[in-house]
């Protein structure tokens, strides 16, 4: 048994060391399927990920005015979120969001 063994070893492999052709084929065709699995995974979290940070913007605008409402009782409530930017919110929204006067979100809308 163990000399037919040798025998189709050496007739596939012709005594060489490495890789034959189909081997290599082989190991490239599985990489490319994992490659296109996380490529697809990868895509779905990227586009998730931007809706939920429009989300967290209009959140933080939205408790921007709450607290500009509590400093602030009886004043004018700020037309637009930008107004609050360096005081309330850190950094320029994604959306120009709009309140009313109650200071509820009036518009604007996720890209």
């Amino acid at each position: 048994m163990r000399k037919l063994a040798k025998a189709i070893h050496r007739l596939y492999r012709g005594g060489e060391k490495g890789f034959t052709l189909i081997e290599l084929l082989v190991v490239i065709g599985i990489l490319a399927a994992l490659a296109g699995v996380v490529t697809l995974a990868v895509t779905q979290f990227i586009g998730r990920g931007g809706a939920e940070a429009c989300a967290t913007d209009k959140h933080n605008c939205q408790t921007a005015v709450a607290g500009w409402m509590v400093d602030n009782p009886g004043g004018t409530v700020p037309a637009n979120c930008d107004a609050l930017v360096g005081t309330y919110v850190l950094d320029d929204p994604l959306v120009n969001w709009t309140y009313d006067t109650s200071g509820r979100i009036n518009g604007g809308s996720c890209p």
